[in-house]
């Protein structure tokens, strides 16, 4: 993919950038914001792994947006196909059928694990949850939802309130039919492990506790990130997830495997849940299905829960559902990230790059407790004291030390993901190995502010 060499934007960009701004400053209502405490950054350009700000200002994008742009900025293809669909039929009701959505489906069940073979699409991930929710209780005729703490799942009404981090507090009047559990996180055990193998059971027995305890004939579904992703990138110890299978299949509860940001390359297997080899009876989608291009979402469906609505009808549907430029990008993205090998990429840098570079600067780095990931999706967790794990922000917030980390990764060049007291590394899937290396310099460079502020 061709990388623009270009370092300023032109004249004209720039003053598109400024007049950008001033509409967005007088217009725009930003997600997640205290309107008028927040500066949006203005990106100008972008193409491959990098981005141009509104200063003209070029940099590498180890955010990949929101964890979404797998397949990097502007990628050809994809470009091509959504143009190419946009003169053959720009838009058609979901009722009908259409070639894009159809191919779609049949490249998204070829890589879905077991028999997910058919395929409802929403706009994205939350609407995905949300109707894997509703079909779940339909299915099973159950009413409550299992989901873990530090668990994000999007900001619909439902979503949001089965998410477990604290963006779900302000949004939670307890009616939602939600139960939170903790799920294995064995820096910040809540079992009080001492190896991956103890948290594992421990976890595990704490989860079937609570179905018993909550009720096991009254819970619908299971709801969990195969590795959790905003909420900390937090690997699952060998065998949980296949506890989780079987704790499910025992109490007759719907397992929904949220793949919206781990899935489609992500882990270095086109979905997380792949790594422990488990089939969940539904399997949520979104954003690098086709890295954003245009909003798309789904779910993946396994044979018993199509069969629910076989000669039922399914109470749910959305105007855009299978949109044609939408499901375009989705196959142009598939076919590219095979074509290239981006799956297999994702997973090398995971081995060869990311893995032993984030080890390397946590040997350097007093402020750095711990990194941990698999293929282009890993966390850098920063403390203020290694002994003692004190996050270097509180949880559920930010500080000024991490403002100050962010500000310096941006004036270095590097665009980074970052929440509470962590920077992601979660890049697009081909990033080159030379241009991943230079965004691990960078990082390098920003952790000695970190260290300043750590008492080691």
């Amino acid at each position: 993919m061709t990388t623009t060499t270009g370092t300023t934007l032109s004249t004209e960009e720039l003053e598109a950038g400024r007049r950008a701004y001033q509409l967005d400053r007088q217009h725009v209502f930003h997600s997640w914001s205290a309107q008028e405490l927040i500066t949006p950054m203005v990106i100008s350009r972008a193409e491959g792994s990098w981005v141009w700000d509104g200063e003209g200002n070029k940099l590498l994008d180890f955010s990949s947006q929101l964890v979404n742009t797998n397949i990097g900025h502007q990628h050809p293809k994809v470009v091509a196909a959504i143009q190419e669909q946009a003169g053959l039929l720009c838009t058609v009701a979901p009722q009908h059928v259409n070639a894009a959505r159809s191919e779609a489906a049949r490249l998204i069940a070829e890589l879905t694990p077991g028999g997910l073979d058919r395929i409802f699409f929403t706009n994205g991930g939350a609407e995905a949850v949300e109707h894997a929710v509703r079909m779940a209780r339909l299915h099973t005729g159950r009413y409550k939802v299992l989901s873990a703490y530090r668990s994000y799942h999007g900001g619909t009404a439902l979503a949001v309130n089965i998410t477990g981090d604290p963006r779900r507090v302000a949004n939670d009047y307890g009616n939602a039919g939600t139960v939170h559990f903790h799920a294995p996180f064995l820096y910040r055990s809540q079992f009080h492990a001492e190896d991956e193998a103890q948290e594992c059971q421990r976890a595990l027995e704490h989860l079937e506790t609570t179905i018993q305890l909550e009720g096991a004939d009254r819970f619908a579904a299971i709801v969990l990130e195969s590795i959790p992703g905003t909420a900390g990138i937090m690997v699952p110890p060998p065998g949980y997830l296949q506890g989780v299978r079987e704790l499910a299949t025992k109490y007759g509860i719907v397992f929904i495997a949220d793949e919206v940001m781990a899935g489609f390359g992500r882990s270095g297997k086109w979905f997380a849940i792949d790594h422990a080899d488990v089939v969940p009876d539904l399997l949520t989608f979104a954003k690098g299905v086709n890295s954003g291009y245009v909003p798309l979402g789904g779910v993946a469906i396994s044979e018993a829960i199509y069969s629910t609505f076989a000669k039922r009808v399914y109470p749910g549907g959305l105007t855009y559902s299978g949109h044609p430029l939408a499901c375009a990008a989705a196959v142009a993205t598939i076919n590219a990230m095979r074509e290239e090998q981006m799956v297999e990429h994702a997973a090398s840098l995971g081995t060869d790059v990311f893995g032993p570079g984030l080890a390397e600067l946590a040997a350097k780095h007093q402020s750095v407790g711990e990194v941990r990931g698999v293929g282009a999706f890993w966390a850098v967790e920063l403390v203020r004291n290694r002994a003692t794990r004190e996050p270097l922000a509180p949880y559920g917030s930010s500080s000024p030390e991490m403002n100050e980390l962010i500000a310096a990764c941006k004036s270095g060049g590097l665009l980074p993901f970052a929440n509470f007291n962590r920077i992601h590394v979660v890049p697009p899937l081909n990033i080159s190995a030379e241009d991943a290396r230079t965004g691990l310099a960078i990082l390098d460079e920003v952790l000695e502010l970190a260290d300043a502020h750590s008492e080691g």
